[in-house]
């Protein structure tokens, strides 16, 4: 009574092992309830016919099967997709910023004052070709820094005939000042509106950091006040503050301590710099 239980259920398992993996579920389902069907029918009534018994154990196994095979389809991942909701990302850097207007402002550069005036310490030039250390250690004295006019001389390469161009007041400020913030500018001649207006703002820039400025100047000049000033042969003096956001300068002038310092136009201070330079 056996054998053909077992043929059956051989064949079954057979035809089940070659589905799908996802079936390999319901086939081990299926063999559990082929199992407990066979016991059932080894231990029922002797009196019921035995073909009776086989057809309704593979009945069973059929149904129970496809019922197996039914719900294992209902929980395979392919049966049963789900929509996950959309993940909501963190606010940007550039949204936080737009956001808050405190992070997106620039920072200004505070305006510069309409006048500034340096406090420095005056010396007359001790020599007649000195007039290029004496403005270099005036413009010096503004910044805290204390130089004779002897050593600036040295630095600056001075001689009797006297120091040789703006390079020099420019390589010795530098030598003096932290950072060496200063920077030759040249006119090889007359100004123009753009130079003119490039010493200004220069002027502006150096006195609003505390720094004198050097010029190496040449010719006539006339200061606000009407003095007039004459160095034929070139003569170096110091720009020591502004007034009128820059349009007049003072001037520290160490050829005449009767003298020491006056106010002149920028447009002025330009022309009188003409084929020279300064350093700023």
């Amino acid at each position: 009574m056996e054998d053909p239980v077992k043929h059956t259920m051989q064949r079954q398992l057979r035809r089940l092992a070659t589905e799908r993996p996802y079936q390999i579920v319901a086939t081990s389902a299926a063999a559990l309830v082929i199992a407990t069907a066979t016991g059932a029918l080894l231990t029922g009534a002797d009196d019921a016919p035995a073909s009776h018994r086989t057809a309704t154990t593979v009945a069973e196994m059929r149904s129970d099967t496809a019922a197996t095979l039914g719900d294992a389809r209902d929980a395979s991942p392919s049966a049963a997709p789900t929509t996950a909701a959309p993940a909501t990302s963190a606010a940007s850097p550039a949204a936080k910023a737009s956001a808050n207007p405190d992070l997106t402002r620039k920072r200004q550069t505070p305006k510069p004052p309409a006048t500034k005036v340096l406090d420095y310490d005056y010396e007359a030039q001790n020599t007649y070709y000195n007039c290029g250390p004496a403005a270099t250690r005036n413009a010096l004295s503004a910044t805290g820094i204390d130089r004779t006019q002897e050593e600036l001389g040295a630095e600056l390469g001075t001689t009797e005939m006297g120091t040789n161009s703006a390079e020099d007041t420019t390589r010795a400020l530098n030598a003096e000042v932290k950072g060496s913030p200063y920077q030759t500018r040249m006119f090889a001649g007359a100004p123009s509106p753009a130079q003119m207006d490039r010493l200004q703002a220069d002027v502006v820039k150096a006195i609003t950091d505390g720094r004198g400025v050097v010029a190496n100047v040449v010719g006539d000049a006339t200061d606000t006040d009407g003095g007039w000033h004459s160095y034929g042969g070139g003569h170096y003096i110091a720009v020591v503050g502004y007034k009128d956001n820059g349009r007049t300068v003072r001037i520290a002038d160490s050829a005449n301590p009767a003298d020491p310092s006056y106010w002149i136009t920028t447009i002025d201070l330009a022309n009188w710099i003409a084929t020279r330079g300064y350093s700023a």
